[in-house]
């Protein structure tokens, strides 16, 4: 009986591996195998090619007053906030012909008052008009948004900020970060007299790549079981639930190649979420085709995907306290800003701290049998519900027995022996199992996003996981054997395996359920060997 029950188990554990390695796509990113490497660590940006603005007006930060002004921005069919700060001279006036710069909101960010706050008032404090306007959140949502439109509505601020008194018109420029830098390019093409565009921390691929890309690295660093990444392409490469996202394959490379006007690109060497190498590589390349453009690039040494130098936080800091920006970055941006034209192509135009990017991102496989996040909604939600649904009803349905029973009547069996204990365990276990991988995704998730190591619940949470499964696994082999052997009794001694329709029901729903949830629970790694 015992051997009967592992060679029934491990075959209904090889085939469940089986089943989950050729129900999706598997997982194997390319490593990067040409790095770039800076001309030199020194991220100055030499000011001292032709000028629009005198050498005397090319500021530093912290040299000026700023002046801070609340402004409306008139949209299409609605109208957002916005804050304008510009420099000011000593006697208290506004100075003039200054170069501007309007913000563009990454993923995520939404209010003037909360957004680019230090990074617009110390370019202003340089000499450098911004203008971060609210972001419109009437058409933008984590399911619908629409880089083209919003790039029109950017535009907007631009007109805004080219007739605001002290800037002069023709130098203003683009500042797109994260999410933003898919939006910018496209204002660039929209309207050429933009004069320069600022890219900070860009994705470049579409999101989709960058989001298989970002999970891949989080869960690196995580060091969760190697299992776990097949999840990645059958995650994010799916359709999910309920539809829409359809912003997830945006490309902004034809926009690219379409740039006139010169270009900033800037990384932080510790944002695990961005393809901080390849991503200049393509925009060089990019930008390079028609007209072309020139990219001056720089990395700067152990700041995050804002820019900012986390490890310089005080221990026990709270969590909604921002870390505080490389003191390089602004000099740099402003530097590079009001020595314009010179500074579009001068030397070194790559600089900064070494760059390190382990893994290409690129186009996600697509899930083909399950790449429909509603069909799988609905197998788990179905798969449950039977099982929940029929081991209630029964358990409702024994105890009103047990409650009408006359005593010395004979009670008649409803399954046949030794069916019905590994029928509830197979349920339970199916059920508990999917629980528990839902779970540990979501504390795996929790340690992603915040980019830190818990062995207990990434390596101990697994196992928990996967034994689970194979607990599933053994009760289905038990109730297989339990019901081959009530089949394979002599006529005289057999009888049904389930008597009456609701023991039928309730052995088919769980059985059912149960399949469906195992399949679910195979499809997302748990049960594989390797294959």
């Amino acid at each position: 009986m015992v051997f009967r029950t592992i060679a029934t188990s491990l075959a209904l554990l090889v085939g469940l591996a089986v089943i989950g390695s050729v129900a999706g796509p598997q997982w194997h990113p390319v490593p990067v195998r040409d790095h770039i490497t800076p001309s030199t660590a020194d991220t100055t940006v030499d000011t001292s090619g032709p000028a629009v603005l005198a050498p005397g007006e090319i500021g530093e930060v912290g040299d000026l007053a700023v002046r801070t002004t609340p402004v409306t921005v008139e949209l299409d069919g609605a109208e957002v906030g916005g804050l304008l700060r510009r420099p000011v001279g000593p006697d208290g006036t506004l100075l003039t012909g200054r170069p501007g710069l309007v913000f563009v909101h990454g993923a995520g960010t939404g209010s003037a008052d909360e957004a680019f706050v230090d990074t617009a008032e110390l370019l202003a404090s340089a000499g450098v008009a911004t203008l971060v306007p609210d972001k419109r959140l009437d058409t933008y949502s984590t399911r619908d948004r629409d880089y083209v439109a919003m790039a029109d509505d950017y535009l907007r601020s631009v007109d805004l900020l080219r007739s605001s008194e002290g800037v002069d018109p023709e130098q203003v420029g683009v500042y797109g970060e994260s999410e933003g830098t898919w939006v910018a390019p496209v204002m660039q093409v929209a309207d050429p007299q933009i004069a320069f565009t600022v890219l900070v921390s860009a994705p470049v691929v579409p999101p989709r790549e960058q989001a298989a890309f970002a999970v891949d690295n989080y869960l690196r660093n995580t060091e969760v079981p190697d299992q776990v990444f097949r999840a990645i392409p059958r995650a994010v490469g799916m359709q999910l639930p309920g539809g829409g996202f359809d912003y997830a394959d945006f490309d902004v490379r034809p926009w690219l190649e379409q740039q006139t006007a010169p270009v900033l690109v800037v990384y932080g060497t510790a944002d695990p979420s961005m393809p901080i190498e390849q991503g200049v590589r393509l925009i060089a390349a990019d930008t390079a085709v028609g007209a072309g453009a020139p990219v001056t690039v720089r990395y700067y040494g152990g700041a995050d995907h804002g820019i900012r130098l986390r490890d310089e936080l005080p221990e026990g800091a709270p969590e909604d306290l921002e870390a505080p920006l490389h003191p390089d970055f602004p000099r740099d941006m402003a530097a590079w800003i009001q020595g314009m034209p010179g500074t579009a192509d001068a030397e070194p135009h790559v600089a900064g701290a070494e760059p390190e990017q382990l893994y290409l991102a690129a186009p996600v496989p697509q899930p083909r049998w399950w790449g429909n996040g509603d069909v799988v909604l609905a197998v788990v939600v179905a798969g449950t519900g039977l099982v929940v649904l029929s081991l209630v009803a029964w358990g409702v349905t024994v105890l009103a027995r047990r409650a009408t029973h006359r005593p010395g009547r004979t009670r008649l069996k409803r399954f046949a022996p030794g069916v019905g204990p590994p029928l509830v365990a197979l349920g339970l276990f199916a059920t508990v199992t999917v629980v528990a991988l839902t779970v540990y995704l979501a504390a795996v998730a929790r340690l992603a996003i915040d980019y830190e190591r818990d062995a207990l619940v990434v390596q101990g949470g697994w196992i928990a996981v996967r034994l689970l499964g194979v607990g599933a696994a053994v009760a289905a082999a038990v109730l297989l054997q339990r019901v081959v052997d009530a089949r394979s009794r002599p006529r005289e001694d057999a009888g049904p395996v389930a008597r009456g329709a609701v023991a039928h029901v309730t052995l088919w729903a769980v059985v059912v359920g149960s399949a469906l949830l195992l399949v679910t629970v195979a499809y997302w790694g748990v049960y594989q060997l390797g294959l």
